[in-house]
């Protein structure tokens, strides 16, 4: 028997974060006395690691301020998490569905390649009882940002899956370019947080969890 590795992306792909998300970017800008950026321009960035997404969202800061937003940044996106509970960052309508029946293969392991720090990644996951899903859990803290493929090799080493052997699944033109890199099949969801012709590299695009779980099946089919 093959086996077959299909990672996901968190963040715009298994959960709906942005609230939280949303709610940290405020809380780290204030801090600095500053306004926090427009909505679409947080969304965009969503996927990249924090140091990256900061330098993104306010590239004329020095190294020391945008420091000390990422760790005001994690500081709130716990508190709210911790506030909030699971209801703050739900599962997307057939997430669950979809696991449980990807789980229920002898033939399938699931991973994460997430650009969460590895004690938001934890906490989220803790929440929604899903800890155990996942044989290959890449983050932030232990990876370069995406889209460099270090994840993604990382993943397919830990699981002892070829690439040819391994889907990425992620909502961003981030995940898509990363997958690519790694020479790993790809597709996006269009109900994350980049548009549809953002997603570009993806090899399929697909509109909701459904669609999902087929792509992936075939996907999984035409692996040698």
């Amino acid at each position: 028997m093959t086996l077959r590795l299909v990672i996901f992306d968190v963040d715009g792909t298994l959960v709906d974060s942005q609230g939280d998300i949303l709610g940290a970017m405020s809380a780290a800008f204030a801090s600095e006395g500053l306004n926090r950026p427009a909505r679409e321009e947080i969304l965009a960035i969503v996927g990249l690691s924090l140091p990256q997404a900061f330098s993104a969202l306010a590239p004329e800061m020095g190294p020391v301020q945008r420091t000390r937003l990422v760790e005001t940044y994690k500081e709130a996106y716990a508190d709210l998490r911790m506030k909030g509970g699971p209801e703050a960052s739900p599962l997307y309508p057939g997430i669950p569905a979809l696991l449980d029946t990807l789980s229920a293969r002898d033939d399938v392991l699931l991973g994460i390649a997430t650009g969460k720090s590895r004690r938001g990644l934890t906490a989220l996951l803790e929440s929604h009882g899903l800890t155990q899903r996942f044989v290959t859990r890449q983050c932030a803290d232990d990876n370069p940002s995406k889209p460099h493929p270090a994840m993604l090799f990382t993943a397919i080493d830990e699981a002892g899956v070829e690439a040819e052997h391994a889907v990425m699944i992620g909502d961003t033109s981030y995940d898509m370019e990363m997958a690519r890199a790694a020479g790993i099949a790809r597709i996006g969801v269009t109900w994350g947080y980049h548009p549809r012709e953002a997603l570009a590299d993806a090899q399929q695009i697909v509109d909701d969890a459904a669609a999902l779980g087929r792509a992936i099946e075939t996907m999984l089919g035409e692996m040698p």
